[in-house]
């Protein structure tokens, strides 16, 4: 299990989903405060994709107290007996927010949670799932992830800069049932007559991405293997398993694409650029850095970031992306020679 994290580039960075002061607007939710400054509740607004699919998407910058976590994507289906959710956003609030939106676009019960990946942002909500009674899928490399010290760390840092969207109360959930993907690179399931195929794109983004291809409609939900109109949270993943695993995108051949970060994307080879630019400008930069050995310091600051600067969480993510990548392109040239 790769722990990402990097002491002296931007303080302790953890998974995805960094947390910073201030923030942007929260586009479609709705916060109300008790006069003792606690939440009350949140109400989320879902945007229909198709005839029976949704998702919720968050604000594009970092997680913040002011955006109240709620900077990531998460979506559902209604089938004719129950619903399939995927990802339950960054806070136990999130996801409450999630089951009374979906429960106010359908009579259909949530039957099923399937998580993209074990990333905080992504499934601190599944503790209202879990209280609920509703089943949790996640890939089987997830455990690692929650038997690591970087699990707890990042909750405490999340309890003390999310507070009180995430306090002493919220929990770290286990799936109820852990996907190996044994026989192959997917798996398909039906629930009411609808077909659903997860695809195990594992060792990407991080050890235990999956996405979740809705057949009859085509949508695709993808996760944090793109982000769309923002830049990504790379720090050391492995940027060449990355690049590689976008290709299962068009494998499927989606209509309309939910990626993890930002809007859903009908012209997925237009919105998808920007994060395989962004990771192979990444690899060729820092790369031919650690090949000629030059400091990373040195080599940041004599590289031209002009054509992503403009974009969304440049930043906040760019630094700590680039050092990085700079450790993993050594690696990669360690491993070669």
């Amino acid at each position: 299990m790769r722990a990402r994290f990097f002491r002296g580039v931007a303080s302790i960075v953890f998974a995805t989903g960094l947390t910073v002061s201030g923030g942007a607007g929260l586009g479609a939710v709705h916060v109300a405060m008790a006069a003792s400054g606690q939440p009350q509740a949140i109400e989320l607004q879902p945007v229909q994709l198709s005839p029976h699919a949704w998702y919720f998407m968050g604000d594009s910058s970092m997680a913040s107290a002011a955006n109240q976590g709620f900077m990531s994507n998460a979506g559902f289906v209604v089938t004719p007996e129950g619903v399939v959710v995927f990802d339950t956003l960054g806070t136990p609030a999130l996801g409450a927010a999630m089951l009374d939106a979906i429960a106010k676009v359908t009579d259909q019960p949530v039957k099923r949670v399937l998580v993209s990946h074990y990333h905080a942002d992504h499934f601190y909500g599944m503790q209202a799932f879990k209280d609920a009674g509703i089943e949790i899928w996640a890939h089987t490399n997830g455990q690692g992830y929650l038997n690591s010290e970087v699990a707890e760390e990042r909750l405490a840092q999340r309890r003390a800069d999310l507070a009180p969207w995430v306090d002493e109360n919220t929990r770290l959930e286990r799936a109820d049932r852990w996907l190996d993907f044994a026989d192959g690179g997917e798996f398909t399931f039906t629930l009411g007559g609808m077909t659903f195929r997860v695809i195990d794109v594992s060792g990407a983004h991080s050890d235990d991405d999956i996405m979740l291809f809705f057949d009859d409609e085509k949508v695709l939900f993808a996760g944090d293997l793109y982000f769309s109109g923002r830049i990504p949270f790379v720090a050391d993943a492995d940027s060449k398993a990355w690049l590689a695993a976008l290709d299962r995108i068009f494998e499927v051949d989606p209509v309309v694409v939910v990626p993890g970060h930002g809007p859903a994307s009908r012209d997925v080879e237009k919105d998808i650029s920007l994060t395989r630019d962004y990771l192979l400008y990444l690899r060729q930069e820092m790369g031919a850095a650690a090949d000629e050995m030059v400091d990373f310091d040195e080599a940041y600051h004599a590289t031209d970031w002009s054509q992503f600067e403009r974009h969304p969480a440049f930043e906040d993510a760019n630094r700590i992306n680039a050092y990085g990548q700079y450790l993993q392109m050594e690696r990669e040239l360690l491993a070669d020679r």
